[in-house]
């Protein structure tokens, strides 16, 4: 067993937040699960613009596991031993476990998605309006299907990518806004976020937002993104961003650890973390 270089006991295994700019989300979280419950495990942030070198380090005996961030989630998929069956459905990985240099890929934020939208009970004879195609649009479209929606259209700026996808799961694609009556809205892009350009924008028309049934923002920086804020001015029903980074993560804990947290040390993890 390896010790620590202070001698004083084991090593501690490590997960990591793979990006080009990891946020210190999972650093919090899970630092605070991993303290509060005496695990042998450690969080770091792993900012990169190697993937393939990022991945070949995670095999080392000392490495659990990853999460991976955009723009990484589709490119990394090449570089696994194996893949989860819905994770290889999606066509994107945001979970990376290492089981004695072993990887397998996996997509927490579909099974975060999927148990939002069954407790919201959103209505899946009506259509919706998905805006983005990257790895995270990916994940909510699988979730959507799996909930049995069938009229959807998938907006994007590149015309390759957002086609593609819209393909892929059944759907149609659209350059601009369709005049959808009564369609859920979902983000599925950076808009609206901390730091980022465009994070006083907006992701939809307001018109659109007005008569829509429910509203989910995949941002979870800020928790109350622009989109999150007009929707509630309008008495519209969100899913924040917030609350799929959380439940995702929880899952992602379930990989590395084998159980799940306590309720209550999650919502205190949450909160530390969500800042």
């Amino acid at each position: 067993m390896k010790t620590t270089s202070a001698g004083k006991g084991p090593a501690k295994r490590l997960c990591r937040s793979i990006s080009e700019n990891p946020g210190q989300f999972g650093l919090r979280f899970f630092g605070h699960l991993f303290d509060r419950l005496s695990l042998p495990y450690a969080y770091e942030r792993h900012p990169t613009r190697d993937i393939a070198e990022a991945i070949q380090a995670l095999r080392e005996d000392e490495v659990r596991g990853a999460a991976i961030a955009m723009p990484y989630k589709v490119p990394c998929m090449k570089l696994l031993d194996g893949i989860d069956s819905s994770a290889l459905r999606i066509g994107a990985v945001n979970t990376i476990v290492n089981d004695g240099g072993r990887l397998t890929g996996y997509n927490t934020d579909f099974l975060a998605v999927r148990n939002l939208l069954r407790e919201r009970q959103w209505d899946a004879s009506r259509p919706f309006v998905l805006r983005g195609s990257g790895g995270m649009a990916r994940a909510i479209l699988f979730a959507l299907k799996e909930h049995g929606f069938s009229r959807g259209t998938v907006v994007s700026r590149n015309p390759g990518t957002g086609s593609r996808l819209a393909s892929d799961f059944g759907f149609v694609w659209e350059e601009s806004f369709p005049s959808e009556p009564e369609a859920y809205l979902l983000n599925a892009t950076p808009i609206g976020m901390k730091g980022r350009a465009q994070a006083d924008e907006v992701a939809f028309p307001e018109a659109l937002i007005a008569r829509a049934p429910g509203v989910l923002d995949s941002v979870a920086s800020p928790p109350e993104t622009p989109l999150v804020r007009l929707a509630r001015r309008r008495n519209r029903p969100v899913v924040l961003g917030s609350e799929i980074i959380v439940l995702q993560a929880v899952e992602q804990f379930v990989l590395y650890i084998g159980t799940p947290p306590p309720p209550e040390l999650v919502r205190v993890a949450a909160e530390l973390a969500l800042v």
